[in-house]
Parts: C-alpha cells; sequence; structure tokens
C-alpha cells in the first residue's frame, strides 16, 4: 500500500530487510554521496536530498531512507507535493539499521 506523507508508514529495519529481500520495495536513499559511500543498504539506489527530483525516481514502491529518518520525511513530502506516492521510510535511518546488527556496504 503506498501513501501520502501526512501518513507515511514507518518500516522497521526487520520488515524493510524482509520487503527489499523479496524485491517489494525500491530503497532510494536520499543522504549525501559521500555518507552512501560510507555505509549504505545493498541494492540502494542514491537520490540526494540536495538535488532530490521526485520525477527522477524509479517506478515501484519507494521506500525512503536518509540517517536518522528526518531527511526522508523531507523527501515524502516533497514526493507528496509532486503527487509522487512512496510506500513509506525506515523509521530511525541507517542507524535503526546498522543498530538492528543488519548488513552494510561501504565502498
Amino acid at each position: 500500500m503506498t501513501t501520502t506523507s501526512h501518513e507515511l508508514r514507518d518500516f522497521l529495519p526487520n520488515e524493510l530487510n524482509t520487503a527489499l529481500a523479496g524485491r517489494e520495495v525500491v530503497l532510494v536513499d536520499v543522504r549525501e554521496p559521500d555518507e552512501f559511500r560510507n555505509a549504505r543498504i545493498e541494492g540502494a539506489v542514491l537520490h540526494p536530498l540536495s538535488r532530490f527530483d521526485p520525477a527522477e525516481l524509479p517506478p515501484g514502491e519507494i521506500v525512503l531512507l536518509c540517517g536518522v529518518g528526518k531527511r526522508s520525511r523531507m523527501a515524502a513530502g516533497l514526493c507528496d507535493r509532486a503527487g509522487r506516492t512512496v510506500a513509506g521510510h525506515l523509521a530511525g535511518g541507517m542507524a535503526a539499521w546498522a543498530a538492528a546488527g543488519l548488513p552494510i556496504t561501504s565502498g
């Protein structure tokens, strides 16, 4: 189910991991390129908030991701204003993902 930012769904880390494994969602990372290089979730697509354009997002059920959840909510607002729905965002961002002990890629 897709929602607007008014009712933005909070994905928990394990829930997102399962959705990614099942190819149910497309993960869009809105952090900056240096943050993405240092630590990212395998399969995430980079669309930095500093130059974020909802029209450039890939097709599919989009889940937004940032460091702690603030920028992903901002990106969801931009999507909402542009008429682009998103499935939700990773509650707590990369910090929550790391705290859950889930795999992180770098380089």
